[in-house]
């Protein structure tokens, strides 16, 4: 473990040193008007299609080939990118046409979790570099094959976890990591889902015309057509993805260790449930607090749906620093810093830091950094290693509230201490013809 750990405080050591030299990073790279990066998007629905229209606002990009398992998706993207930009790109259902196109230079992948890790790698293997929506790994045998797969292939990987590009979130992990809080010894990181509703149950039915449900499945269980399982509540059930501990918990526990610089915990534990709507149709739970320890100080997660909740003055998401003279509080919007005022650690002179707001251009910053990547070769922003540790990271709180114990994770074999029950829920299990790709 003390290898492992290592490795990931030299790993954070070398983002912490990119956050001084961010703004020459942005701009180092730059290409003349007719050098072009071509790119193509699999998954164009909800995220993918937010990502290129990101992509779309950078002179030296342009967009050859859609491609989607849902023609009625395709066609009226098609239809939009068309009228945006006079320009009809090529139409794709099945991925892997498109990555046999030699003119595309790199892919994103907007692709529901469970669709993310055999796309990037046979991406890798066409040669194309990839931008892949988070979390990168629906498993964490995924995982740490997609970062084999990106080291083997020598590819520029960004992940869509744009809030390390977005300078507001880097200064507050600047103000933590010099010492300014003191000890810390509290993290909390939360996302409250406010508008999130209920969702019924329904019963089965056939698929849509036009929806190659079987590709849609892919690798998972076959299973009967159902609504709730497909555009956009998918995130929902354990098939496809780990609810909203992997959806809003891979950006804000990411920043939880990078501003504590350290990565691997000594054990986690979990409790939730479905509380607020326990007889719906989900499966992942409504309500979900996962406590993260490193010995000398624990990282907290704490996700609700139906609740945006009022603490640390009305912030449904963010991250708290609890330092010993005042707790500093990021999220999308900006970060600030409450001091102590009668605790026994507090700091005489210490004071409040007023809210530094965001620039809200996180996105776009985050898919600029990852083209100038690929011209300069660079290691992007949210590379392979970082987004696969939060991607395991975050699934260790699910696998431990499955099981409802507390589990230990032995970072240098990549498994549980002796919890054959726990390695099990790490494993990609393919349905076939599909299966782990060959690294």
């Amino acid at each position: 473990m003390a290898n492992n750990r290592r490795t990931f405080i030299k790993q954070s050591a070398t983002v912490a040193a990119a956050v001084s030299i961010f703004p020459t990073l942005m701009n180092a790279g730059c290409v003349g008007a007719n050098e072009k990066v071509v790119v193509a998007l699999i998954g164009c629905n909800n995220q993918g299609w937010v990502d290129l229209m990101s992509f779309m606002k950078l002179k030296n990009v342009e967009c050859a080939a859609l491609c989607d398992v849902d023609e009625n998706v395709l066609n009226k993207r098609a239809a939009e990118f068309e009228k945006m930009t006079g320009k009809k790109p090529a139409l794709y259902t099945d991925f892997r046409k498109v990555l046999e196109k030699k003119e595309i230079d790199a892919v994103i992948v907007g692709t529901p979790d469970h669709w993310h890790c055999i796309p990037m790698i046979y991406a890798m293997e066409a040669g194309k570099d990839v931008y892949c929506e988070k979390p990168v790994g629906y498993t964490i045998e995924e995982c740490n094959l997609m970062v084999k797969a990106t080291k083997r292939y020598n590819k520029v990987v960004q992940v869509g976890q744009w809030q390390r590009s977005d300078p507001h979130w880097l200064d507050a992990v600047k103000y933590i990591q010099a010492g300014n809080l003191g000890r810390v010894r509290s993290v909390r990181a939360w996302s409250y889902v406010g508008w999130k509703k209920s969702i019924p149950v329904v019963p089965d039915a056939a698929a849509p015309a036009g929806v190659d449900y079987n590709m849609w499945l892919g690798p998972r269980p076959e299973r009967p057509f159902n609504s709730n399982r497909f555009h956009a509540t998918w995130r929902w059930y354990w098939d496809y993805a780990g609810g909203v501990m992997t959806d809003w918990g891979v950006h804000l526990l990411d920043y939880a260790l990078f501003g504590m610089n350290q990565y691997v915990p000594k054990s986690v534990s979990s409790n939730g449930g479905k509380y607020a709507f326990p007889n719906d149709a989900m499966e992942t739970p409504d309500t979900l607090m996962a406590m993260y320890d490193f010995g000398g100080f624990g990282i907290l997660w704490d996700h609700t749906i139906g609740i945006y909740g009022a603490q640390f003055k009305r912030r449904g998401h963010g991250v708290a620093f609890i330092g010993e003279y005042g707790t500093l509080v990021v999220d999308r919007s900006g970060w600030e810093v409450m001091a102590e005022q009668k605790s026994t650690s507090a700091k005489a002179g210490f004071e409040d830091v007023p809210v530094k707001k965001g620039t809200g251009t996180g996105l776009d910053l985050h898919t600029a950094n990852f083209i100038d990547c690929i011209k300069t070769r660079n290691k992007p922003n949210c590379d392979i290693e970082i987004a696969a540790h939060i991607a395991r990271f975050s699934q260790m709180g699910n696998i431990a509230y499955r099981l409802g114990r507390k589990i230990v994770w032995d970072s240098e074999k990549q498994e549980f201490l002796n919890d054959p029950e726990a390695n099990a829920l790490t494993k990609a299990t393919y349905r076939a013809p599909w299966s782990l790709p060959k690294v």
